[in-house]
């Protein structure tokens, strides 16, 4: 019995030494190598500054919604919801969603709602939406601030993330940056 415990004992101490104190220092060293001293990316607009890889809560009509959040868009901890896709709550929770989206929005079809307007990513953080989203978004925006339809989608097209080495992933847009930008217009 002493012969497994003084071992177990050693690579305890071990594992606690290395991972809370060397790793973390390491990290922590190579993250003051980053822009911001890994903090993130950070912007500053009006005054205020906004965080821009953590979501922003958008929920008034003359700007681009955000991906819904199952931690009501708190950086200090992510999550998604937890329930599965037949879960009865759930349901109700996106369909409520899709009915308000549709309110906000007429004219518009369910089925040509994206999916990520009416459910919320698995960290719940997620700043991004799809060019799709953002497109059917475009009527809304336009008549609540007054401006032409092109204006918005060159806001858009300006704002859009194209994939990582043109072929990794989807084109996207940051919602923040993408609200920011149609500031800016007026």
């Amino acid at each position: 019995m002493k012969t497994h415990i003084i071992p177990a004992i050693r690579l305890t101490l071990f594992c606690a030494v290395f991972f809370c104190g060397f790793y973390t220092l390491c990290i922590l060293g190579i993250a003051q190598l980053t822009p911001n001293h890994g903090k993130g990316k950070v912007i500053t607009a009006n005054g205020k500054t906004y965080h821009v890889n953590v979501a922003q809560n958008f929920t008034e009509d003359n700007y681009f919604w955000s991906r819904p959040s199952a931690v009501d868009y708190n950086g200090a901890g992510s999550g998604g919801s937890n329930k599965g896709p037949s879960n009865p709550d759930y349901l109700a929770e996106v369909q409520a969603r899709i009915d308000t989206f549709i309110l906000k929005n007429p004219g518009i079809q369910r089925a040509a709602i994206p999916s990520e307007m009416v459910t919320a990513s698995g960290s719940g953080l997620d700043p991004h939406i799809s060019v799709a989203a953002a497109k059917i978004q475009v009527k809304r925006i336009a008549k609540a601030r007054n401006i032409p339809e092109e204006k918005i989608r060159n806001v858009i097209t300006e704002n859009t993330e194209k994939p990582l080495l043109g072929i990794l992933g989807t084109e996207k847009i940051n919602v923040l940056k993408l609200n920011l930008a149609l500031n800016n217009l007026q």
